[in-house]
């Protein structure tokens, strides 16, 4: 049975979030929503998934968390890229894109090549 783009997700959930914080901070909210956004709602990001890798990623230093106000006037925990992060950011993208190229090279040979 093949398997679908959320559990395809799981390995990338970290890379797609620090992405996502190029631009600026964000809270978790925000962050789900530009992850579903940029991959034309693909991937659909559970908030226990989510805050679990935001949790992982502040304690590793490669994002920093602070207490703010959302645009719809409630408190929300903002999050925001660290330089380790943008450190981090640059070497799994070269990373994930080694792989996904490897990965397609396979899928688009062709018999005995």
């Amino acid at each position: 049975m093949p398997r679908s783009p959320n559990e395809l997700l799981h390995g990338t959930l970290d890379v797609l979030i620090l992405k996502s914080l190029v631009l600026g901070p964000l809270h978790g909210y925000e962050i789900s929503r530009r992850i579903e956004s940029r991959s034309r709602d693909t991937f659909t990001i559970e908030d226990a998934a989510l805050y679990k890798a935001l949790y992982r990623l502040e304690s590793a230093g490669a994002v920093e968390a602070e207490w703010g106000v959302s645009e719809s006037n409630r408190r929300a925990k903002f999050y925001r890229l660290t330089p380790a992060g943008r450190r981090q950011l640059a070497a799994e993208v070269r990373t994930f894109r080694a792989y996904a190229e490897a990965v397609l090279r396979i899928l688009d040979a062709t018999e005995g090549a």
